[in-house]
């Protein structure tokens, strides 16, 4: 799976890119691996190319995220139909549920006329072939298109529609994609330890417990050693995977006892 964010805000520093921080989170749950994820402005060439790029290494999944709102920086669907080759045009159902969000806002006060301006109506004008997907958060649908070896979703940019549309209609795909394959993790924190003395008993623990992949992370301070060591596999259940993620962490800390350290162990990390 590939994810390409969508934004000038994002590459000023204006925003944090906390949606491909949760969706990368999300979807390694759901045992999928995301490869890259990338960044890039609100310009048709850059998103075109992102794209682009990801469909020739046959990404199963592309999840881009933001530029599908009224207005003239809103260029996702431009590039994504540049990408696909495919000419924009207005679908009707997308019309629809441009079209009954409107009236909605109206009726509850929300928006001074329901009518379908050139704005709302870019919203439902979407590359030829692709699936409109209702947003129920918002007002812009998310678009849906298929290739002979990739599902690219093009999600809104605000964090709670992203969110409720992955939720609701991604997630069913990765589910299927991840054939009861879930990811498991533990943390322990060690002190009184230099990384670079720890990184052998990585190497080796690693090597004893071949699935397993960890990963140290230093939170101390110079010549007050405080490491995270986060410990992680794919499995399915019935491969018993919590009893092999303690089976490794034991190690380590052991090992990390024998060498001066001390050992916290933390079940596993929140969320």
């Amino acid at each position: 799976m590939e994810i390409v964010c969508i934004g000038n805000e994002l590459l000023i520093g204006k925003i944090a890119n906390t949606n491909a921080q949760w969706m990368s989170r999300r979807a390694t749950h759901l045992g999928i691996t995301v490869r890259r994820t990338t960044v890039v402005p609100d310009e048709i060439e850059e998103i075109s190319a992102a794209i682009g790029e990801a469909l020739q290494r046959k990404a199963q999944f592309i999840i881009t995220t933001g530029g599908l709102g009224p207005t003239f920086d809103d260029k996702t669907l431009q590039g994504l139909s540049k990408a696909l080759n495919r000419k924009l045009v207005v679908d009707e159902e997308a019309l629809k549920m441009v079209k009954e969000k409107y009236e909605a806002y109206l009726h509850k006060g929300k928006a001074e006329k329901g009518d379908l301006t050139p704005p709302r109506i870019k919203m439902a004008t979407i590359p030829e072939g692709t699936k409109p997907v209702p947003n129920p958060a918002g007002t812009a649908p998310a678009v849906l298109a298929e290739t002979e070896t990739t599902v690219i979703v093009s999600l809104p940019g605000v964090p709670r529609e992203m969110e409720a549309i992955f939720d609701e209609t991604v997630v069913p795909m990765l589910k299927r994609a991840s054939s009861n394959v879930s990811f498991y993790e533990k943390i322990i924190y060690a002190d009184k330890i230099m990384e670079s003395n720890i990184a052998p008993i990585i190497d080796q623990v690693m090597q004893d417990n071949p699935s397993i992949y960890i990963k140290s992370h230093p939170r101390g301070i110079e010549n007050r050693p405080h490491l995270e060591l986060h410990l992680s596999l794919k499995a399915s259940n019935g491969d018993k995977p919590e009893e092999r993620l303690e089976k490794a962490a034991s190690q380590l800390a052991r090992l990390t006892v024998r060498q001066g350290g001390e050992v916290v162990t933390e079940v596993s990390p929140a969320d």
